[in-house]
């Protein structure tokens, strides 16, 4: 049986159908899942907060026009539960692990990011601790970085969203989304260097090899 498109869902949801919603939610509640989690860092708090944004969904779905994809209008609710939630809880970014350093160009984080955060391989078990690992890092790092800096990296590199949608979701300019998601990976990038690599100098910097950057 084929299934009804996202079009065909919307125009039955504006005629009231329940179980067309729910469809739509259900294709969608992972991924608003993980745009909060990878936000507040939490499991607990991430359930909690993509649940009242989807309830918000529920609320203002026959406001949505189609200006925009369904999946950014979604997503805007969802970064913007997920900023509330961290601003009430002041959930915490600093965990007392050790960073990993990589030292590669900034431009590379975003490979890197995808991969750790959401590499859906399956590695050999000792590849696969060291990923765990590596991934747990990025996880940390990425929480303890400002709000703004982590929505646009989420957005960007885990998410995979262009710059128009970005800004669609963030509400500001293209370029300001590109100047942030530059300053962004800057900060994570710090944020995952070992002590020891802040004293060597950048021909001396280990590049990571493909297999740690490939998405």
């Amino acid at each position: 049986m084929t299934q009804p498109s996202e079009q065909e869902l919307l125009t039955r949801v504006r005629r009231g159908d329940q179980a067309a919603l729910g469809h739509l939610l259900q294709m969608y509640q992972r991924r608003l899942y993980t745009v909060c989690l990878r936000m507040v860092g939490h499991r607990d708090d991430a359930a909690e907060a993509t649940q009242d944004a989807m309830l918000k969904i529920v609320q203002h779905i026959h406001e949505f026009r189609g200006e925009s994809e369904l999946a950014t209008w979604m997503i805007r609710i969802v970064m913007n539960q997920a900023m509330s939630q961290l601003r009430r809880r002041r959930v915490r970014r600093s965990i007392s692990l050790d960073a990993a350093g990589d030292g590669h160009d900034p431009q590379d984080q975003a490979a890197a990011l995808r991969q750790q955060l959401a590499d859906s391989r399956e590695p050999a078990p000792d590849q696969r601790i060291q990923q765990e690992e590596a991934r747990q890092r990025v996880h940390e790092a990425l929480a303890r970085l400002e709000e703004p800096l982590r929505a646009v990296l989420v957005l960007r590199d885990v998410e995979q969203m262009d710059y128009q949608q970005i800004a669609q979701v963030l509400m500001m300019p293209v370029g300001t989304v590109k100047s942030r998601l530059f300053r962004a990976r800057l900060a994570l990038r710090h944020e995952l260097r070992e002590p020891s690599t802040q004293e060597e100098t950048a021909s001396d910097t280990a590049r990571p090899t493909r297999s740690q950057v490939s998405p």
